[in-house]
C-alpha cells in the first residue's frame, strides 16, 4: 500500500490525444492558408536558429544533472537517525529485492539531487518510515525522517509531500479510515509544513470526504 493515490490516467491520455488532433489540423490550416505552399517566408531556418540559440545557464541553487544511483539500503544501515527496528526489519523480499522505494530530486537546492527513500513491509507494501538525504561533498546527511506506520514521501515540483494512512482498531491493513497529506518545504536549512489535509472515507459509499484544515502546529526540529 503506498501513499499516493493515482489519477484518472485513462481520461488523461483521451483529452491529450484529442487535443494533440486539434492542434495538429489548426496547424495544417494555417499552412494551407499562406498561398498554397505552407510554408513560412520569415525567419531563420531551423537549423540556423539552433546554431545560433544559447543554453541557458541552470538557476543557481538548484540540483544539476542526475549523475547515478545510491545504495538506499547500505545508506539506510549506516544512518544513526534509522531506529534499530527498521533496520532490524530491513530484509530482502526475494534474492536482493528490498522493500525499498527510491526517489531523487530537487528538494533542498543543493548542487546534487537529493534522495526521498521509503521503507515498506514485504508482505503489502505499508510504509514503515520515510526518509530524506541531502548530498553534502560526496555524503550524504539525513534531513528528514518519519517513522510511523503506514507513511509514504514523494517529490511533488520541489515539494516533499508525506501521505499517511489513519486506521482505527478495526480497520484491516488494506482498508484504512482516511489519510493525512502533508506538504513540507525546504527553507533556513530544514523542512518546515506548508499544508495539511485529512481525507475520511466513507464506509457507505467507498469514497472520502476530503476535509481541508489549518496545518498541526509547526515542526521544530
Amino acid at each position: 500500500m503506498r501513499g499516493l493515490t493515482g489519477t484518472d490516467g485513462g481520461r488523461g491520455r483521451a483529452g491529450g490525444t484529442a487535443a494533440a488532433g486539434l492542434v495538429a489540423l489548426a496547424l495544417l490550416g494555417a499552412g494551407c492558408s499562406t498561398g498554397g505552399s505552407g510554408l513560412q517566408d520569415e525567419g531563420a531556418a531551423p537549423s540556423e536558429a539552433a546554431a545560433k540559440a544559447t543554453p541557458s545557464p541552470a538557476p543557481s541553487g538548484t540540483a544539476g544533472e542526475f549523475t547515478g544511483s545510491v545504495d538506499a539500503v547500505d545508506l539506510l544501515r549506516k544512518d544513526p537517525k534509522v531506529s534499530a527496528r527498521v533496520k532490524a526489519d530491513l530484509r530482502p523480499c526475494g534474492p536482493d529485492a528490498y522493500p525499498v522505494d527510491t526517489s531523487y530530486g530537487v528538494l533542498t537546492g543543493g548542487s546534487v539531487p537529493d534522495v526521498v527513500v521509503n521503507v515498506m513491509t514485504c508482505g503489502d507494501a505499508v510504509g514503515m518510515g520515510t526518509y530524506v538525504y541531502r548530498g553534502t561533498g560526496g555524503s550524504y546527511e539525513n534531513v528528514f525522517a518519519v517513522e510511523e506506520p503506514a507513511v509514504y514521501a514523494a517529490i511533488d515540483r520541489g515539494d516533499l509531500v508525506v501521505t499517511k494512512q489513519v486506521y482505527t482498531e478495526a480497520d484491516p491493513v488494506d482498508d484504512p479510515s482516511g489519510e493525512e497529506i502533508t506538504t513540507y518545504r525546504w527553507a533556513s536549512g530544514k523542512f518546515a509544513r506548508q499544508y495539511w489535509v485529512r481525507n475520511e472515507y466513507s464506509r457507505a459509499v467507498g469514497e472520502g470526504e476530503a476535509v481541508a484544515s489549518e496545518p498541526p502546529a509547526p515542526d521544530e526540529g
